[in-house]
């Protein structure tokens, strides 16, 4: 079985949180987790939801500030295992090209 979760961790204060946001990504790092950071969020696959939750726990206890806010939304699909390149591989196929855009700054 394979969990799917979409986490966002960052301290609640004004200012760059990147230092902070590396160091919940670093934690993520001593599970066996895959991920891919993007501006808005860090995309998890695990091999179950124990895994999955005792990484997330990490990443949010990582963050050393008074606050920290943390999103998560979690896809558990029981009946089948598949992994998160084979989700994006099929919405391409439906677009017949990449899922992202071509727009440059």
């Amino acid at each position: 079985m394979t969990v799917f979760a979409l986490l966002s961790v960052a301290p609640v204060r004004d200012g760059d949180m990147a230092e902070d946001v590396a160091a919940a990504i670093e934690a993520l790092d001593d599970y066996d987790v895959a991920y891919e950071t993007n501006p808005m969020a860090t995309t998890i696959e695990a091999p179950d939801i124990d895994t999955l939750l005792a990484a997330v726990g990490a990443a949010h206890k990582a963050i050393e500030a008074d606050r920290v806010s943390t999103v998560l939304k979690i896809d558990d699909k029981r009946t089948a295992d598949h992994d998160a390149s084979a989700k994006v591989e099929s919405v391409e196929a439906e677009l017949g090209r990449p899922a992202r855009s071509t727009r440059t700054e």
